[in-house]
């Protein structure tokens, strides 16, 4: 099942993300969202299944010499069975050819199991953002900031 290729994605796969996007995530980025990702020409990658189903995928934003990982979501049937990684370690050559010298990410502060799969893939906490991602309409969370030097 690892065996998949890692393949750009474009604008084209915007109906095949949402649906992904909203299953896996209680604050989904919308339509919007991906659309500024693709016109802003950041690099997008995916994870397909045989059948073309996006399984995986990941946003990858340039700033300077550091990549900022913006999202990285894997459709909730398809987690761990180690997607995720297959996008990091994909990332990690991908940001080594083309010349950056790190990789910059948030991740929610309760979010243990994608906290353990960074520090895995050898990022490590730098510092946090009070009060970065909303819970409900009255609550935010604190963002956990971690980077990896390539």
């Amino acid at each position: 099942m690892l065996s998949q290729q890692v393949s750009v994605l474009s604008m084209a796969d915007i109906d095949c993300l949402l649906p992904v996007e909203e299953q896996a995530h209680s604050h989904p980025w919308t339509r919007g969202h991906f659309t500024d990702s693709f016109v802003a020409a950041y690099s997008a990658f995916g994870v397909r299944n045989t059948e073309g189903d996006i399984l995986a995928y990941m946003f990858l934003m340039p700033v300077l010499e550091e990549l900022h990982l913006l999202n990285i979501t894997v459709r909730p049937e398809a987690q761990g069975n180690g997607f995720a990684r297959v996008l990091l370690d994909f990332m990690q050559q991908y940001g080594l050819e083309q010349g950056f010298e790190s990789v910059l990410l948030e991740v929610r502060r309760s979010n243990a199991r994608a906290i353990s799969v960074y520090q895995s893939a050898g990022f490590a906490e730098i510092g946090k953002r009070k009060n970065y991602y909303p819970v409900d309409a009255h609550t935010r969370e604190d963002a956990i900031v971690m980077r990896k030097i390539l």
